[in-house]
């Protein structure tokens, strides 16, 4: 019933109170600063997703050749910027002494360009006097397909830290990565910037962490897959929970889901690439690649999936519980499970899959787990930029839904998050209310 709500809503372009209207997130590609509705329109149908959805909010600037010319990225913000051939682009953050500041840029290289496995981008953020706070890049990877890829960089105020805690202007770098730089691909890039503000804890912040973590794997949550289309950017990712996801993405495309993963919560993920006609011969040594990325767009860890036209299956490595203290930890896999909110998997078909088995769709599951008990967050003094980054709501929890058909319940969820057509879904609603008010009469 609740889901035919949702698509008469949709459909009459209204905003519905109450568990409605978050059950209307659950049926649109969005993320935490997106809206629903373009997101749908750029995704297009079910494994068909249209270019990189840029945020609709999102402002329109240069990267300067020099520190001196470079514009201002304010927390909370939401950028839309072009990354050259070779050089640098800069950008200009004005921080205090007290908050942890994060800068992440996605590039988005144009559809078919050449790329070799260490192609991408890289950011740098320093401080006034050029020395650097944090440095990180994103690859495409073994894959050498482009695609969207987003590397971040933090000023972090912590006790470990002797540079960089200074209030005043920081600088941020952003440059191609790969011993060729732009040279395998002379056509600038597209480029989304987000920069965002975590406030500072009490005196009781963990200083290290922790020692030890439940590391073993979980099986992989079982039952029928409920269909649900990816989304074309970060702030259209598709929201899903525990549960098992299905969609087909064909060659060269890319899609985008996001999860909330709340304190104390680990997140398991199994990616399965469907089998092809039985006839089909070849085989693409890293034909799907899914990484996962952290509420600030944090490059967390990946996995890469061969592919030879039957089943194939592979698993994110063990990710320990969502914690303060992760942030102590030496290596990006646990370093980047340090607060809750909405973790994303992206997952890309490489081109060459087209090469030896046709430009068709593959169909796509992911298998998500959540375990351990959720937890109080950290007492911040303050709150992040923009609000509510880093906590995970019951209206999260609810339109993130369980992925598994069971029976009629399930069919009608599927009518709000499969992609249906809206005008089907409300003359199903209609039927069905006109049921309900036939038995209300009666009784």
């Amino acid at each position: 019933m609740l889901a035919v709500v949702v698509a008469w809503g949709t459909m009459a372009g209204l905003v519905l109170p109450g568990p409605h209207a978050h059950a209307a997130t659950a049926a649109v590609p969005s993320g935490p600063s997106g809206t629903g509705g373009a997101g749908r329109a750029l995704s297009g149908v079910s494994g068909t997703p249209g270019p990189y959805a840029f945020a609709e909010e999102a402002q329109r600037v240069e990267g300067a050749l020099s520190t001196a010319d470079a514009v201002l990225l304010e927390a909370g913000g939401s950028y839309r910027s072009t990354l050259p051939p070779s050089g640098t682009a800069h950008y200009r953050l004005e921080l205090d002494a007290t908050s942890t500041t994060y800068v992440s840029a996605t590039a988005v290289p144009p559809a078919g360009v050449t790329a070799s496995a260490v192609d991408g981008v890289k950011v740098t953020l320093e401080d006034g006097d050029g020395r650097s706070c944090d440095a990180n890049t994103a690859t495409f990877g073994a894959g050498r397909s482009p695609h969207p890829v987003a590397a971040w960089a933090a000023r972090e105020i912590s006790p470990r830290r002797s540079v960089c805690k200074d209030a005043g202007t920081y600088y941020v770098t952003v440059e191609r990565a790969g011993p060729d730089a732009g040279g395998t691909s002379p056509e600038p890039w597209g480029l989304e910037l987000v920069a965002v503000s975590e406030p500072p804890l009490d005196d009781s912040a963990a200083t290290s962490a922790p020692e030890a973590w439940n590391s073993a794997s979980p099986d992989p949550v079982e039952g029928k897959a409920v269909r649900r289309p990816g989304g074309a950017g970060f702030t259209r990712a598709t929201l899903v929970g525990e549960g098992v996801w299905r969609d087909d993405i064909r060659p060269g495309r890319t899609l985008f889901y996001r999860v909330p993963v709340d304190w104390g919560q680990q997140l398991h993920v199994t990616a399965e690439l469907g089998s092809t006609e039985p006839d089909t011969t070849g085989y693409v040594a890293a034909a799907l690649d899914l990484d996962l990325y952290n509420p600030v767009r944090g490059y967390v860890t990946d996995l890469g999936v061969g592919y030879d036209g039957s089943q194939k299956s592979d698993g994110l490595a063990p990710l320990p519980p969502v914690t303060y203290g992760n942030r102590h930890a030496a290596g990006s896999r646990a370093d980047g499970m340090r607060f809750a909110g909405s973790y994303y998997l992206v997952a890309h078909l490489t081109a060459d899959v087209a090469d030896e088995f046709g430009d068709e769709p593959v169909p796509l599951t992911l298998r998500v787990r959540l375990s351990g008990e959720r937890q109080d967050g950290p007492d911040y003094q303050g709150r992040s930029v923009p609000p509510g980054l880093f906590t995970v709501t019951d209206e999260d929890r609810d339109a993130a839904g369980e992925g598994t058909e069971t029976g009629d319940d399930s069919a009608m969820t599927a009518l709000a998050v499969g992609g249906i057509g809206t005008g089907t879904a409300l003359l199903i609603g209609l039927g069905v209310w006109t049921v309900v008010a036939r038995r209300q009469g009666a009784a």
